[in-house]
């Protein structure tokens, strides 16, 4: 994978997906988490990343998490989001989402013609979405890439 800056702000930093690049890697089927089997020694397929996580090329990107309001969603500061904007929110997905000229990462939730942000923190409120606010869900996270 392979990443251009393309915006960032003081909660994530963006990124472009450049889904021209391959990069096949070796690829384990079913590591166990109890004891290892010799057989488990031999490598025969290839993954690439690229052609795994990228479903719509040109509505996809990547964000750099800064802050700690998701943390009990096991989204961490430095983590990456891989963010589709082609796909349709629902309700309890978490989104990024442009509010008052700031991305941020929130679970959404769609309640009776009401739409709240909410944090994975009890550190940080929800956010109620009112007539007022600039607001767009800008797009659906799809997975988040970690540094263990």
């Amino acid at each position: 994978m392979s990443f251009k800056v393309i915006s960032s702000n003081n909660q994530l930093e963006f990124f472009s997906a450049d889904v021209e690049t391959e990069l096949s890697l070796p690829y384990f089927e079913g590591i166990k988490a109890g004891f290892p089997s010799p057989a488990d020694d031999y490598i025969d397929i290839a993954i690439d990343l690229n052609k795994e996580l990228v479903k719509n090329p040109s509505s996809t990107f990547y964000a750099r998490v800064k802050g700690h309001s998701m943390k009990d969603a096991n989204i961490h500061e430095g983590d990456i989001l891989l963010i589709d904007k082609s796909i349709e929110p629902r309700d309890n997905q978490i989104a990024v989402c442009f509010l008052d000229g700031e991305f941020t990462v929130k679970r959404i939730r769609i309640s009776k013609g009401k739409v709240m942000l909410v944090p994975a923190n009890e550190d940080f409120p929800v956010i109620l979405i009112e007539s007022q606010n600039d607001f767009r869900i800008w797009g659906v996270v799809l997975y988040v890439i970690k540094k263990m």
